[in-house]
């Protein structure tokens, strides 16, 4: 079992923390590319320097904050396509999977859903083509059940898999958000590349410590026990990363 550690909260400039997660016992980093962790040139080196220091493995999260693949407003669908497409290219020598959040319908696009739905098919297929030159998966993450977000349940994660019809896209199982839809089952049968990892009690999404929600976890690694990638815990910090993790590697 291999796991990684993940924390939208750990928004600092300076890597230096993740030099622990090794020490912890995880095998894995993914970093979620928003605010001082947004990807550059210099970015990129301090996670190279991560990277050859430690035995990580490492995965990212494609930028999401006020961006939209469902946009029918097409100069914020472009921006959405240039700054994730900016991160894959930044990317590419790092990593070979990316996660990307799939888009929402705006007031506009809830009075245009077919349109939309067609911008967030032909948005990660764009990515898709991107992350094709590095060798790169885009693995596409179910979402919490908030109207408007796409992707919130099993058939429609499936059927946007479909729709892209890329050799290079995957389904990000996120248990926490599967949890949310009263769907985990449905989603259990996904054929998927990557997992998130995190709990709570179905209504919020809380990202708690495994364990102390109401997850059914004998259900959900019973499941995994054939499943051969990277298990990331999704957590508000490190503290919280490892009692996961010492609690994932004691059931």
């Amino acid at each position: 079992m291999k796991v990684g550690f993940s924390c939208l909260y750990m928004n600092y400039k300076s890597f230096e923390w993740t030099y622990s997660l090794d020490e912890i016992g995880f095998n894995g980093w993914e970093m979620v590319c928003e605010g001082s962790q947004s990807l550059t040139k210099e970015v990129v080196d301090r996670i190279q320097d991560v990277l050859r220091s430690t035995c990580l493995d490492f995965t990212a999260h494609l930028p999401f904050s006020d961006l939209n693949l469902a946009s029918v407003n097409q100069p914020i669908w472009d921006e959405t396509i240039k700054q994730m497409g900016n991160s894959i290219h930044l990317l590419g020598e790092i990593t070979d999977l990316v996660v990307v959040h799939p888009g929402h319908l705006s007031p506009l696009g809830a009075e245009l859903p077919d349109k939309a739905w067609k911008q967030n098919i032909l948005g990660i297929q764009r990515l898709c083509d991107i992350a094709r030159e590095y060798g790169v998966i885009v693995s596409v993450e179910n979402m919490p059940n908030i109207y408007r977000l796409l992707g919130r349940f099993p058939e429609e994660i499936d059927g946007i898999i479909q729709n892209v019809d890329r050799s290079n896209v995957g389904i990000t199982l996120d248990v926490g958000h599967a949890n949310l839809t009263k769907m985990l089952d449905g989603f259990l049968e996904l054929d998927f590349n990557h997992v998130h990892l995190h709990d709570n009690f179905g209504k919020k999404d809380d990202h708690i410590s495994l364990g102390k929600g109401n997850v059914n976890w004998d259900k959900v690694l019973k499941r995994l026990k054939s499943y051969e990638g990277l298990l990331v815990i999704e957590a508000r910090t490190v503290r919280e990363g490892e009692y996961s993790l010492n609690w994932l590697r004691g059931f």
